[in-house]
């Protein structure tokens, strides 16, 4: 068994000096998977997440000391807010001794649905991620949701006999959020832009819930510019926003290519 003399007699490397004067814009670990309990205002759930964590390291510095990153997880296995995932960043700061870094974490989230005539209850699960990124001293926090829906082209049921075709899309809403996220519900977004799309998606339904949501949809025809424009106003109504990017992708079911459009809040 080692003692902490022994320890201490090893060198670190790590902290030793580089004489290439190269500074690194990102170093640390990659796709490291770890349970996550986490809070976005509707409850703690427990997934796995997927984590990357990077620090600047400068130029006369030969490396990071990559066991801290995994220790400030082992560490901190509470259930996670959008605002402990803050001090995370900023924890991982001192760890590291480093003035700029980030940890992006890639998560399924899960929300459970009810079946709008049956009642059936089933879970659908969003891809999210969450960004904490510092510099200059100061944290922030990017979050982003993958949102899938059915759009039904308006075109092709204006100009049909009868039927219109319809495609599965996905809506990508990326968030910059601001202290006023400390009353952000991911449930009430998640369903605010779901009711943005022709309709929405369940995990389980019966055929009378079948009928509805094709019809649904045929009354609701969207075109990929209709999507990205009425989840832009969404989120544009959201104080806890500060910027804002959104994606729509409807993967089109009459050719060989995706439909895709953009809305950058910074075009606004």
């Amino acid at each position: 068994m080692n003692s902490p003399t022994d320890f201490k007699a090893i060198p670190d490397v790590q902290s030793s000096l580089d004489a290439r004067n190269m500074p690194i814009s990102r170093v640390g670990i990659k796709d490291v998977r770890f349970p996550l309990q986490i809070d976005l205002g509707a409850g703690a759930q427990a997934t796995v997440a997927t984590y990357t964590m990077t620090v600047h390291l400068p130029a006369d510095q030969k490396g990071t000391h990559m066991s801290r990153f995994i220790a400030l997880l082992e560490e901190n296995k509470t259930v996670f807010t959008l605002a402990s995932f803050k001090d995370l960043v900023g924890d991982m700061m001192g760890r590291l001794e480093a003035s700029k870094g980030d940890i992006h974490v890639r998560f399924p989230y899960f929300v459970e649905k009810t079946a709008p005539i049956s009642g059936i209850k089933s879970l659908m699960d969003y891809e999210v991620s969450l960004n904490g990124v510092h510099k200059n001293g100061q944290s922030s926090i990017q979050l982003s949701v993958l949102i899938p829906m059915t759009s039904l082209c308006p075109c092709s049921k204006k100009i049909s006999e009868y039927g219109a075709h319809n495609q599965r899309s996905h809506v990508t809403a990326h968030l910059t959020l601001n202290e006023a996220a400390a009353a952000f519900d991911l449930h009430a977004l998640i369903a605010a832009i779901e009711a943005q799309g022709s309709c929405e998606l369940y995990g389980l339904l019966k055929r009378p819930d079948e009928k509805y949501v094709t019809e649904r949809a045929y009354d609701n025809p969207k075109f990929v510019e209709d999507l990205v424009r009425d989840v832009a106003g969404v989120l544009k109504a959201q104080d806890y926003v500060d910027a804002f990017t959104v994606e729509a992708e409807n993967f089109d079911s009459t050719h060989n290519h995706s439909a895709y459009a953009v809305i950058d809040s910074v075009d606004l």
